[in-house]
């Protein structure tokens, strides 16, 4: 979601740039954004559900969830199952961007 309560949709035949600013937004041009590449990263490797991510992160519970539901919104991630069962998983247009997020969150790094 962008400022205003504007939300980028990706889709799987998204053109590359809109992807690009969508995940420049999140990870750098909002408060929140080294955690939200964190979850990215562990996303990436496996799902896991909120509990599971707040723990491995070292964050509160709300926190996660904060940012999980950002995530969703803008389509990086979706999930599965209800309430303390529900799991996430990046969704497929993440997957398919994933190297240009390895691209943007290693320059962000270097900048921290």
């Amino acid at each position: 979601m962008i400022s205003g309560g504007t939300t980028i949709t990706p889709s799987r035949t998204l053109n590359v740039v809109p992807m690009k600013r969508l995940l420049w937004w999140l990870l750098a041009g909002t408060r929140g954004g080294h955690n939200r590449g964190r979850i990215i990263r562990m996303l990436h490797e496996r799902p896991y559900n909120n509990n599971q991510l707040a723990e491995a992160l070292g964050l509160d519970y709300k926190t996660v969830q904060h940012h999980l539901r950002v995530l969703e919104k803008n389509k990086i991630i979706v999930s599965s199952g209800e309430r303390y069962g529900k799991m996430y998983f990046l969704s497929d247009v993440m997957e398919d961007n994933y190297p240009l997020f390895e691209e943007i969150w290693s320059r962000i790094e270097v900048c921290e």
